[in-house]
């Protein structure tokens, strides 16, 4: 089946979770926001959270840099 991933048309497999599709992108251990459908997922549902076809799915990750002010 296909969601849309940052916009992006993305095959996943049939009940897909956000855990399962975070280790295919293989970003486990990242920080990172999810959000399905215009609404921010916690990370302690990313494995009970079910992914259907046509879902909207952004992930953002967290990047470290500046100049430290």
């Amino acid at each position: 089946m296909d969601i849309f991933l940052n916009g992006e048309i993305q095959p996943v497999e049939e009940n897909c979770t956000i855990a399962a599709l975070i280790k295919k992108l293989d970003l486990e251990n990242k920080r990172l926001a999810v959000e399905v459908n215009l609404e921010i997922v916690p990370r302690s549902q990313f494995e009970q959270q079910v992914l259907f076809a046509g879902d909207r799915v952004e992930i953002v990750q967290a990047i470290g840099g500046g100049n430290g002010f």
